[in-house]
């Protein structure tokens, strides 16, 4: 599992022009972009969710877990994105989505239970993301 997280003041993903999750923080959140491979398990979800919670990049060393901050999950299958080779990227490492679905749908739900509000997109859908990064603060998590 990768997860590419971004400290955002505001973020919002729409499907079909519709918008389906939103967090407006009174401070700071996180947009947190989800990647499954073949080898995610429910442990590394479990893991990887907690680790957002408390890594500490949001303003004053903070967590989200300090400072209650939202977090907008969407899934990306693209952070497995292989370029080695050519000019098409193949899409090999990301795992097909009846695997991977449910590992975000874990992910996310694991958030919940350590306590964050959390909004999230669509599985499988043409999304449209659209953030306001604070700082620029981008980071990768993977285990």
């Amino acid at each position: 599992m990768r997860v590419l997280v971004q400290r955002v003041s505001s973020a919002s993903v729409a499907v079909d022009g519709e918008v389906v999750g939103a967090i407006r923080p009174d401070g700071q959140g996180l947009l947190a972009f989800v990647g499954v491979t073949h080898s995610d398990d429910a442990d590394k979800v479990r893991r990887l969710a907690d680790k957002l919670w408390n890594l500490r990049i949001l303003a004053d060393e903070k967590s989200a877990a300090d400072v209650n901050a939202p977090i907008l999950v969407v899934s990306q299958f693209t952070l497995y994105a292989d370029t080695a080779k050519g000019r098409r990227p193949s899409w090999n490492a990301a795992a097909p989505g009846v695997v991977a679905e449910p590992l975000v749908t874990a992910f996310a739900d694991g958030l919940r239970a350590l306590g964050a509000q959390v909004a999230t997109g669509v599985f499988g859908a043409n999304m449209q993301v659209e953030l306001v990064n604070d700082g620029p603060v981008t980071v990768i998590l993977e285990l």
